[in-house]
């Protein structure tokens, strides 16, 4: 079992990235955004417990998105592996997920960290905002704002997984299809 967390800043590719990597290891994609819909769709008690803090305007806690994130380990746990997108965002969940996959006999195997210039992001962000119709990819200010809560939060969870020596840091501009040459070689590393 292979088990990975994806990373890297708004415009990175990480959507395209996860969907080549998926194609070809087999492993389950875990989006903590899909397990809100999922959950809050389905009036789940985990969902029916995040709303209420979402309603008042506040985080989600840490435990009510690891418990999220538990069930879809538990339900998939024959799965060749998982690949976590966008989680952990913080050092306590990546805490609470080491514990979580160490009931199950796995860990994390890399964090797969796509690394893309300021400037090139903002130019990727821009583009895509001409036809994706999300405000938050047309407007410069936005853009910096989402790149610098990503800086500033994702920088403790990479510290997390380079202490492990579980960091693979990839170069994310270029081809997708060099990229992703990298990033197979990083996985490969940690597959056997």
């Amino acid at each position: 079992m292979v088990n990975l967390v994806l990373f890297g800043p708004p415009g990175a590719g990480k959507g395209t990235q996860s969907e080549n990597i998926i194609k070809k290891y087999g492993l389950k994609h875990i989006s903590t955004g899909d397990l809100f819909r999922k959950h809050l769709g389905e009036g789940t008690e985990l969902g029916k417990k995040a709303q209420g803090f979402m309603d008042n305007g506040k985080l989600v806690p840490d435990e009510v998105v690891i418990g999220m994130v538990g069930e879809t380990v538990k339900e998939f746990k024959t799965a060749p592996g998982f690949i976590f997108d966008g989680f952990p965002r913080t050092v306590a969940q990546a805490e609470a997920l080491d514990e979580l996959l160490a009931k199950y006999d796995t860990s994390i195997a890399c964090m797969v960290m796509l690394e893309v210039p300021v400037e090139e992001l903002k130019k990727r962000l821009l583009e895509r905002g001409k036809t994706s119709g999300r405000a938050d990819d047309q407007n410069e200010a936005k853009i910096n704002v989402r790149i610098q809560e990503y800086n500033n939060k994702t920088v403790p969870v990479a510290e997390f997984y380079a202490k492990q020596n579980k960091i693979c840091k990839v170069n994310g501009v270029g081809t997708i299809e060099s990229i992703f040459g990298q990033i197979e070689k990083s996985i490969d590393r940690h597959y056997v």
